[in-house]
């Protein structure tokens, strides 16, 4: 007993065969990058550092059509213009499902507005009697979202905005405009909203309404304009941009930054394709999200790509493939792309915009063909 005792502790473990820690001493010459691959060894570190590298080395394969999600109020901290634009120039991200109240806080450095950096530890009482707006440690004055409101209240009674469109559409004029805006003050390159317009980067709103930017299209709609949101091209464009990435052979990225409504809009393309439209597809091949949201409260920000498979949203047989940090994204996204930047070379941009209309047209028909094929007789 005792000899087939030792004969098991001698056979070593398959987990014993993983890269061994080893941390050299901090090196203030070493790039971010470095510091990440040799520093970030243990717990959501490691978890982070997992997630840049399978970034870099499987999800910017050129055959991968990556979409990322952002929620929590991340433009005001700086990072559309820090992160998301390199991103977008680089052809890392090839579109995006964002909350609206991001896109309007975006739209206040395209237009010439600041933000403040503040503190946390404030009256409130004294700020509301200054004028002034805070969104947890950022500032900014009250008199801003009234020029912003009325900046929108312009914008969306323009005669291009005379119609039914999905958010994709409306946010690319949005850009354009807000892109003539910035070369007219002579910023470059502060609002990702008027970068996606020149990058061919389709952005969705998982619910329209639900920001500043919505309050002043309802505002202008008592007035009689006749800008409406369509919700179902949005359910279409971004599940056809999904089953165009994988119907050829290639593969479909999902990185979300948060969780919450913009999380599930980019995730449910999958149930769509293979639940309703009733379409052969596996799921998504690459599953990365930065959260601080727990599971076990049965909430969407917090669900695992485990509990994902279940839905269909995620391919089971990809599970290595998906991570999840717990790390805050204002921590994780600047770090994960200037990782992604110093490690891979920049990629062909996908323009999927201009490619709306096709990709809806593709799945319409394989749609209706799958659909004849199981009528009875």
């Amino acid at each position: 007993m005792s000899h087939q005792t030792s004969q098991g502790t001698n056979k070593k473990s398959k987990h014993l065969h993983r890269p061994k820690i080893e941390p050299r001493p901090i090196d203030p010459k070493w790039s971010v990058a470095e510091l990440i691959d040799d520093s970030f060894n243990a717990y959501n570190a490691a978890r982070l550092r997992e997630a840049c590298q399978l970034f870099t080395k499987r999800i910017l394969a050129d055959d991968v059509t990556v979409g990322l999600s952002i929620s929590g109020a991340l433009t005001p901290a700086g990072l559309g213009s820090a992160a998301i634009i390199p991103l977008m120039e680089a052809g890392f991200v090839d579109w995006i499902v964002s909350t609206g109240a991001n896109l309007y806080h975006d739209t206040h450095f395209g237009i010439g507005q600041s933000m403040h950096r503040g503190t946390p530890f404030v009256d409130d009482v004294k700020l509301h009697a200054e004028n002034v707006i805070r969104i947890y440690d950022i500032f900014f004055p009250f008199e801003d979202l009234l020029s912003l409101d009325r900046f929108y209240q312009r914008l969306v009674t323009g005669d291009e905005f005379q119609r039914e469109m999905s958010t994709a559409e409306f946010h690319h004029l949005c850009g354009k405009y807000v892109g003539e805006r910035e070369k007219a003050l002579g910023l470059e390159n502060r609002s990702f909203l008027a970068a996606a317009h020149r990058l061919g980067v389709p952005i969705f709103t998982s619910s329209p309404g639900d920001s500043a930017i919505g309050m002043n299209i309802a505002s202008m709609a008592l007035k009689g304009n006749k800008l409406k949101i369509d919700i179902s091209a949005d359910v279409n464009e971004t599940t056809a941009i999904v089953l165009d990435a994988t119907v050829n052979g290639g593969k479909a990225a999902a990185i979300m930054l948060g969780g919450g409504s913009p999380k599930n809009f980019l995730l449910q393309t999958e149930p769509q394709i293979q639940e309703v439209l009733g379409l052969e597809e596996g799921g998504f091949d690459y599953f990365v999200q930065f959260t601080d949201a727990r599971p076990d409260t049965g909430g969407l920000s917090g669900a695992t790509p485990a509990e994902a498979v279940s839905w269909g949203k995620v391919d089971p047989d990809m599970l290595p493939d998906a991570i999840v940090a717990y790390v805050d994204s204002t921590i994780a996204l600047p770090l994960l792309t200037f990782y992604a930047l110093e490690r891979h070379p920049p990629r062909k941009l996908k323009r999927l915009y201009d490619r709306r209309e096709e990709m809806v047209g593709t799945m319409t028909k394989e749609y209706h063909r799958r659909a004849a094929a199981t009528l009875p007789g």
